[in-house]
C-alpha cells in the first residue's frame, strides 16, 4: 500500500495554487498479492488520513486473512467492519485485477464486457461567462469529445445550455446539478426550461437523501433524470427504481464500492430499464483502466467521464497511459488484467508513505 502525492490537474498555464494542499491530491495506490508474485493493483482517489488509516489498521488486514476462490466473495473480508466505500473499492478492484491476470484473462471480459471500445465524454464546471463556456466547449469538440456535461445550479443554467446548444445545436449534452436546486418555485421554473433543450439527463438536481422530489419532478419532464450520489449502495438503487427516481444512473465504482457492486447495479440497472454511464472521481490510471473496464458492460452505453481535452494532467502511474482519443478509449483486449502495467518507478517516486503486510494465500 502506497501513500502518493500527485499534482492536480491543471486546465491552463495561469492557474496557480495558493498553498500546499491546493497543489497536490493525494492517492492511495493499493497493491495485492498471490504467493507466485501475480499482483492486481487498485486506487482511492483524493484519500484522506481516515482512508489510510482504515485501510492499513482494518480493511487490509482483514483481506490476508481471508480465503476467496472468486473476487466476488473477497468483499466479505471487509463487511463487518462497517461502510467506507472508497476504500472497498480499491480492494475490490484490485482483487478482480490480480484474478483475472491470473486467468491472463482481460479485465473487462472477466466482467462481461463486450466493447472493444467505449465513446467518452468530458465534464465543464462553471467559468467565468458563457462566452467562456461556449471557447471550452469548442476546445473540448475540437478533441472529438462526443458528450459535455454541463455542471449547472440556480443563476447558471438555462442561459449556459442555450448558449452551448446555439453553437453547437448537435452536440450530445446533458447537465449536472450536483443537488444545488430544492423544489422553490424558482428553481423549479429553471429545470422545466432545462426540458426544452432536447438533454441526455438531467443529474442530480436535488439532495442526495432526497428520492421523492426526484421522482415527482421526472414526472413532469420529458428529460429523463439521473442520479449519482443518490445511489450509493444496492438498496438505494432498488429503492429509486421503485419510486421511478430517475432514468438514468451515474455508475461510479468509488461511491458503490467497487467492481462487484457496480456490476451488479449494472445489472439491476439494465433489468429496470434504466440507461448508465461510468463516472469518474479523480482517479490516476489505475482508477481510469478500471472505469474503462466497467465501462464495457452492454448497458453502459452512455459516453464515460474521462479528462478534458488541455487539461495538464499529472504523470500517469500506469503504461500505456488511459486516454481518449477522438472521444474513444479503447478498451485494452490482448493484455490480461486491467491492461495497463503500473509503472513503479514513477509509484516509487511520489510515494510518501508506504506499508506491506504479507501475501495473499
Amino acid at each position: 500500500m502506497s501513500l502518493v502525492r500527485l499534482p492536480l490537474a491543471r486546465s491552463g498555464p495561469r492557474r496557480r495554487a495558493s498553498g500546499e494542499h491546493d497543489r497536490f491530491a493525494r492517492h492511495v495506490l493499493i497493491r495485492v498479492r498471490d504467493e507466485s508474485g501475480t499482483s492486481g493493483w487498485g486506487e482511492i482517489p483524493g484519500a484522506d488520513d481516515s482512508d489510510w488509516d482504515a485501510l492499513v489498521a482494518d480493511f487490509a488486514p482483514a483481506l490476508v486473512g481471508h480465503c476467496w476462490q472468486r473476487p466476488t466473495e473477497a468483499s466479505e473480508a471487509w463487511r463487518p467492519l462497517g461502510p467506507r466505500p472508497a476504500v472497498a473499492a480499491a480492494l475490490d478492484t484490485a482483487c478482480w485485477d490480480l484474478w483475472s491476470r491470473q486467468r491472463d484473462t482481460p479485465l473487462a471480459h472477466a466482467l462481461g464486457g463486450v466493447r472493444t471500445a467505449v465513446t467518452t465524454g468530458v465534464t465543464l464546471g462553471r467559468q467565468s461567462s458563457v462566452e467562456a463556456l461556449v471557447r471550452e466547449v469548442n476546445r473540448q469538440v475540437g478533441a472529438g469529445c462526443k458528450r459535455v456535461r454541463l455542471e449547472v445550479g440556480p443563476g447558471w443554467d438555462v442561459e449556459a445550455v442555450r448558449a452551448v446548444q446555439a453553437t453547437y445545436p448537435f452536440l450530445v449534452l446533458q447537465v449536472d446539478g450536483g443537488g444545488r436546486y430544492t423544489e422553490s418555485p424558482e428553481d423549479l421554473a429553471a429545470l422545466h426550461a432545462l426540458d426544452d433543450y432536447g438533454l441526455l439527463a438531467i443529474e442530480q438536481p436535488f439532495a442526495a437523501s432526497d428520492l421523492s422530489a426526484h421522482a415527482r419532478l421526472a414526472r413532469d419532464l420529458r428529460t429523463p433524470l439521473a442520479l449519482d450520489d443518490s445511489v450509493d449502495s444496492l438498496e438505494r438503487l432498488d429503492e429509486a427504481i421503485r419510486m421511478e427516481a430517475a432514468k438514468v444512473l451515474n455508475l461510479r465504482i468509488g461511491r458503490l464500492g467497487g467492481l462487484t457492486p457496480a456490476r451488479r447495479a449494472h445489472d439491476r440497472a439494465v433489468d429496470a430499464g434504466w440507461r448508465m454511464w461510468c463516472g469518474s472521481e479523480g482517479e490516476s490510471g489505475v482508477g481510469r483502466a478500471a472505469i474503462v473496464a466497467l465501462a464495457s458492460l452492454p448497458g453502459a452505453a452512455l459516453p464515460c467521464e474521462m479528462p478534458r481535452a488541455g487539461e495538464r494532467l499529472p504523470r500517469d502511474l500506469v503504461v500505456p497511459p488511459v486516454r481518449s482519443h477522438d472521444g474513444i478509449a479503447a478498451v485494452p483486449l490482448t493484455q490480461s488484467g486491467l491492461g495497463h502495467e503500473v509503472d513503479e518507478r514513477a509509484v516509487n517516486a511520489l510515494t510518501v508513505r508506504s506499508v506491506s503486510l504479507g501475501a495473499l494465500g
